[in-house]
């Protein structure tokens, strides 16, 4: 029987409530038939407390489940209005899983193209690892301060980014001299525009 991935709507914080209640439940009601994977898409974030580099798991889109599932019945004619029959048991078991709301797109939601499922598959993250996507983001010619490493204190300007990987290259001036220094997206903070401005007119 032919799945598709479908967008469900939870109640909030209770993603993973929803999750596991109808991870749990496809074999107990024998389900596997109508019910696949159910994935919540998260990403690693890396920020900086107290000085210190975190990495964090966010969801992209709290709120939201996507469940892959035959919820269509196709060997059914369309109604008078043209709507594809569904299949009860799906519809049933979803609508009694604590947390959920329903269908993202009504009760005749339509499935996600492969083309959007591609992305959030591949970026998923798997036994806790994953890419890591710096909390904030920096730009060329940007004023930061230095706030770790053996650059501390200094502040410069952004001369290059590199998102991928959350680094980048600061020119700082050491005894009268411009150096550029590489550093880590959480070793560094962006300076206040006030304070840009009070440093230019020193």
């Amino acid at each position: 029987m032919e799945k598709q991935w479908f967008v469900l709507h939870t109640l909030t914080g209770q993603e993973n409530k929803a999750q596991r209640s109808i991870e749990a439940r496809i074999k107990l009601e024998r389900m596997e038939e109508y019910i696949g994977r159910c994935l919540i898409p998260t990403e690693r974030v890396t920020e900086k407390r107290e000085g210190k580099k975190h990495v964090v798991t966010k969801k992209f889109f709290p709120g939201y489940i996507l469940c892959e599932l035959a919820l269509y019945d196709d060997s059914k004619p369309a109604d008078e209005n043209g709507r594809r029959a569904i299949f009860e048991r799906t519809w049933q078991f979803l609508r009694e899983t604590p947390g959920v709301i329903g269908f993202v797109g009504g009760e005749r939601p339509a499935p996600l193209k492969e083309s959007e499922m591609a992305p959030i598959l591949s970026d998923k993250p798997m036994d806790g690892r994953g890419y890591e996507r710096p909390k904030v983001s920096y730009s060329v010619d940007e004023t930061v301060k230095v706030v770790d490493g053996a650059f501390m204190g200094l502040t410069g300007q952004v001369t290059m980014v590199d998102p991928d990987k959350g680094k980048l290259k600061v020119e700082v001036n050491i005894f009268n001299r411009k150096v550029q220094v590489d550093a880590e997206y959480w070793q560094v903070e962006k300076v206040p525009v006030e304070e840009t401005f009070e440093s230019l007119n020193v």
